[in-house]
């Protein structure tokens, strides 16, 4: 019964977005005050409908009810309460749902967080998620239904992939889903300007608080896939270029390019048209990656289906939204105001060049991904693009962003002084420029660009630094005064140093693997292996089983000038049901490097086989990226960052609630 339940609510949630993408965008148009206020009810009744429909589905998993064909494909009865609630999103249907109510999670959320917005613009956005909505839950009625039932229902379910069987899959496709999904309200509130003719800065102040959400969840969402991956799979690397892994790195580059551009649109009124084309490129590249994980495309360790019929139907979904996007962009966006005007060396100009740095990246990622599919299609002919390209295309741009954004950050707005803030940041480019010389001098081995790696690294962190320094040192030396300017400082300020800081130390944790050592190693109990500063010596190989599993392994002492510093342990596991062989890599910390071992396998007379690795400051990748996300989240809570313009609007147009934009 609750199974059907669940069916019903989707297919009622179907009915509800239809009315929420028609009718609120009809009465926006005709400035209808009805019509127009259908687009919050029917944003709270279609996020409830989906919530229940979720819950029935979470409802199968929790108590294995295996006459539903993806609770029999997804799970067992004897599976941990935590991988019964994460392998509801662990396959193509579920995560799917998931994508579906974190969609409609964030339409609600902006009903309900509407204070100060014109209703006509509302109504346009909601509309716009509505139509986003009915498209997805239309894909998932006729293509990915998971309520369907099973005629004989067996015993058991096959159990969860064991490569997701791990706490990350309750941790990854969460926030990788909510970075995804929350960009579709930048791409909302672009086309309901596009439509009405009419963008400003208070457009620009609705949908920077929502572009900075996204970017943060999105931050958080690739970091955690990443680490996942390194400790998961056995490979011992933390990015490979896989096209999927690419699949978010491009909406986090050109998220990260509109976020920048909201600031200028707010501070300045400039760059509306581009913010306008930014906010539906990243929502399009958000779509993209849908595509590729789902559509059979391409073969990859991420990927969810390949069933090229549901790869049809998205891609009739990104040619309604995207081409539908693009057109509506093509035809309006000459309507548009242009905004304020500024001189090239100004904090503007930095962020425009910020901005097509940005969005170079994101195109030479783009073609390295897409191109051997394209060619593959047209010509049957089959390329890999891997990371010699992605080093000559991609990387060097990064190169000179990372260069040039503490000069950005430390221009005046409309005019800056050039030589002022060379002189200005002197200090930390001299630090830098001599730290990357002392470790070219000093180290042996490793390619050139790593001491320039962490050279760039420290730049980001001190320029940082100085940018604050500057704005809370008084002339005159006065700790009181210090701390109070401190304390009175934006914490949206705090939030650009620290995500600017974060990005350095992720940078300088990047370059630091060039120094990394590798040894694959066929040994015998008692022989001891050199890896990097440590010492490790096969104590004993073993067998034995757990919960679902059997596994063979080995473990290793560790030493470093003859003491002792622990234990490493790396097995091959084999998972009942699947019968799926899974490695299960040993990594121990030592400051903020660490040693990783990955077994290869243990021979009949007891040798071991096995991948040993040094990695210096690798934690320093996943270290700063979640600096750089608790440097967004300090920004979204500075009061003048939030949608607290309920107040600003009121102040700038003087119109009630309800006045037509």
């Amino acid at each position: 019964m609750i199974i059907e339940l669940g069916h019903y609510a989707l297919i009622l949630a179907v009915m509800t977005t239809f009315v929420q993408c028609v009718f609120p965008l009809w009465g926006a148009i005709r400035q209808d005050p009805w019509l127009q206020s259908m687009a919050r009810i029917s944003a709270f009744v279609t996020f409830a409908l989906v919530v229940l429909s979720y819950a029935a589905l979470t409802y199968a998993y929790l108590s294995s009810d295996f006459s539903v064909a993806n609770v029999v494909l997804n799970s067992h009865s004897t599976k941990p309460l935590i991988y019964k609630i994460s392998g509801v999103w662990s396959n193509h249907e579920g995560s799917m749902m998931l994508w579906v109510l974190i969609l409609v999670f964030f339409a609600a959320l902006v009903a309900f967080r509407s204070d100060g917005m014109p209703e006509r613009l509302l109504a346009s956005v909601l509309s716009v998620q509505g139509a986003i909505a009915f498209a997805f839950l239309i894909f998932i009625v006729l293509t990915s239904n998971p309520f369907l039932r099973v005629g004989d229902p067996p015993a058991d379910g096959q159990g969860l992939n064991p490569i997701l069987a791990d706490p990350g899959l309750a941790i990854h496709p969460p926030l990788l889903y909510l970075g995804y999904v929350g960009f579709s309200v930048a791409f909302s509130f672009a086309i309901g300007a596009l439509i009405h003719g009419r963008i400003d800065a208070i457009w620009a102040r609705f949908v920077r608080p929502w572009t900075l959400l996204a970017w943060i969840f999105l931050t958080l969402g690739i970091s955690m896939g990443s680490y996942w991956a390194y400790y998961e799979l056995g490979w011992g690397g933390w990015w490979f270029w896989d096209p999927v892994e690419n699949a978010s790195l491009m909406p986090w580059l050109m998220g990260t390019a509109l976020l920048h551009s909201t600031i200028v649109m707010e501070k300045r009124d400039a760059l509306k048209v581009w913010t306008i084309l930014l906010s539906i490129l990243t929502f399009s590249l958000s779509l993209l990656g849908t595509f590729l994980v789902r559509s059979g495309v391409i073969t990859s360790v991420h990927s969810f289906a390949s069933d090229p019929g549901r790869g049809l139907f998205i891609l009739g979904i990104l040619v309604v939204f995207i081409g539908g996007g693009l057109l509506l962009f093509a035809l309006r966006a000459s309507s548009l105001k242009q905004g304020g005007l500024f001189a090239p060396v100004s904090r503007e100009g930095a962020l425009v060049l910020n901005n097509l740095f940005l969005a170079a990246s994101t195109v030479a990622v783009l073609v390295g991904t897409l191109y051997p599919l394209v060619l593959e299609t047209f010509s049957g002919a089959k390329i890999s693009v891997g990371a010699p390209y992605f080093n000559l295309t991609a990387v060097p741009l990064f190169i000179i962003l990372l260069v040039l954004v503490p000069f950005g950050q430390s221009l005046a707005w409309k005019r800056g002084d050039l030589l002022g803030v060379m002189q200005r940041l002197l200090f930390a480019f001299g630090l830098s420029v001599l730290a990357a010389l002392i470790i070219f001098a000093f180290t042996t081995g490793g390619p050139v660009m790593a001491p320039v790696g962490i050279g760039l690294g420290l730049w980001m962190i001190l320029g940082s630094a100085t940018d604050i320094f500057i704005r809370i040192w008084p002339r005159r030396f006065d700790i009181s005064h210090i701390f109070a300017r401190a304390w009175g400082l934006p914490r949206s300020a705090w939030g650009t140093a620290l995500a600017h800081a974060g990005l350095g130390i992720s940078v300088i944790g990047i370059a630091a693997t060039a120094w990394g050592v590798e040894h694959i190693s066929l040994t015998k109990a008692g022989e001891k292996i050199i890896v990097g500063p440590y010492t490790v010596a096969l104590e004993t190989s073993f067998k034995r089983s757990g919960q679902g599993f059997r596994e063979e392994g080995a473990r290793f002492l560790i030493t470093r000038d003859d003491q002792s510093l622990g234990a490493l342990e790396t097995s091959k596991r084999v998972h009942a049901g699947r019968e799926m062989p899974t490695t299960e890599a040993g990594i121990e910390t030592f400051g903020f490097g660490q040693l990783y071992a990955s077994l290869n396998e243990i021979l009949p007379d007891g040798r071991v086989s096995v991948h040993l690795y040094w990695k210096p400051l690798v934690t320093l990748i996943w270290g700063g990226s979640l600096l750089m996300a608790l440097g967004g989240a300090l920004s979204l809570s500075d009061r003048r960052v939030r949608i607290t313009a309920a107040e600003r609007v009121s102040r700038a147009t003087g119109k009630s609630r309800g006045a037509p934009a």
